[in-house]
This record gives structure tokens, sequence and C-alpha cells, in this order.
């Protein structure tokens, strides 16, 4: 898929004031500072499209991008930031479980997942909510440039078996890294192939 427009629409915290033109939308999450800002600059090739920060848990609302006027791509909070104190952390939490479980345009969740560490019981848990409420999602391992591939591999393979052990089959998997550029066209193609099975 070629990217030939993307442009910021909206941000706000209730899923129900997102746009009601009935576009596909293909949304974005992982835990604070795992590079969601980056990659989303990466695969529209906007540099300043989604804003990065060094700072984790910048993005506390849920901001709609229109990608070639034919669909969302739709950037969401990130998840278990600690610093943000509970009330904050459970605010978020509400903001983003509203829009998955609510969402109807909401066509596939693009879990974004660190490739630099082990599996982590907070990503292992929210994909575990997102099996139980049959949520359709991908994953999207991370930041691949910063590992050996034997070191990244490793990680990838013990998240796989984490999964494995509650999980018949697994979701889609993709490898990413910001900075190389790598994965951009298989995230793309794979937002392709759904848009044209659906219309």
């Amino acid at each position: 898929m070629i990217i030939k427009s993307a442009e910021f629409i909206i941000s706000n915290a209730d899923y129900r004031k997102c746009p009601q033109d009935g576009k596909l939308e293909y949304a974005f999450i992982g835990r604070s500072n795992v590079g969601k800002s980056s990659l989303i600059n990466m695969l529209t090739q906007r540099k300043g499209l989604a804003m990065t920060s060094s700072t984790p848990g910048k993005t506390m609302l849920i901001n709609h991008f229109l990608i070639n006027e034919e669909w969302y791509l739709v950037d969401l909070p990130g998840y278990g930031y600690a610093r943000r104190g509970k009330e904050g952390r459970e605010k978020i939490r509400k903001i983003i479980e509203d829009y998955i479980l609510g969402r109807k345009a909401m066509t596939n969740l693009f879990v974004l997942i660190d490739s630099r560490h082990e599996p982590q019981p907070i990503d292992l848990e929210f994909m575990e909510w997102l099996g139980e409420n049959e949520v359709p999602f991908a994953i999207i391992f991370t930041k691949a440039d910063k590992l050996g591939s034997g070191r990244f591999r490793m990680n990838v393979d013990a998240y796989k078996e984490k999964l494995l052990e509650t999980w018949e089959e697994l979701p889609p998997i993709f490898e990413s890294s910001s900075e190389k550029g790598v994965g951009r066209e298989e995230i793309l193609d794979y937002i392709g192939k759904i848009n044209r099975d659906i219309h």
C-alpha cells in the first residue's frame, strides 16, 4: 500500500465523539514508551505526524489520523505508566477500554511490544483481556534494530511460547524498526488486505 496522504483529524477522550463517517479504523496501542508515535510516523512517512516524546505517557487522548482519505490510523494512550498515579491510570484505562469495546469502526488493534524485554505480565494480561472480549488484534515487536538478531529472535520466541500456554493459535506477528523502516510494507499490506476483504 502506498500512503499518499496522512492528516491529523481530531483528539478526544470519548470514543463517542470520534469521527462518525464509518471509515475503518486501525488502532495502535502499547505500554508507554514502546515507540508508538515513531512507528506511526514511520508507517506514514510523515516525521511529525504523531508527537514523539522521550517522556513516557504523553498520549492521553484518542488521536485520529486520516490515511489516503480512506481509513483511520488511531493512536491510543499507552497503558501501564506507573508514574501517572492510580486515578490517572484508571482514567486512561477507561478511555482505552471504552474505545476498544465500544467503537464499531475499529477493525484491528495493533499491540506494540518492546522487543528488548522478556514477556511482561502487563502485556500478556492486556492481550488475554483482548482475547476474552474477542477483539481482533495483531502484535508488532518494536525496536528490532536495538538488539542483535539472535537476541531479538529469542525474545520474540519467548513471547510466543508464553502466549501459546493459553492461546490455541497466535495472532499475526510483525517486526518493526522505526529507525530502519523495517516492517513498514508488511504492516501496510496487512491493513490493505483487510480493507479489500471488507469492501
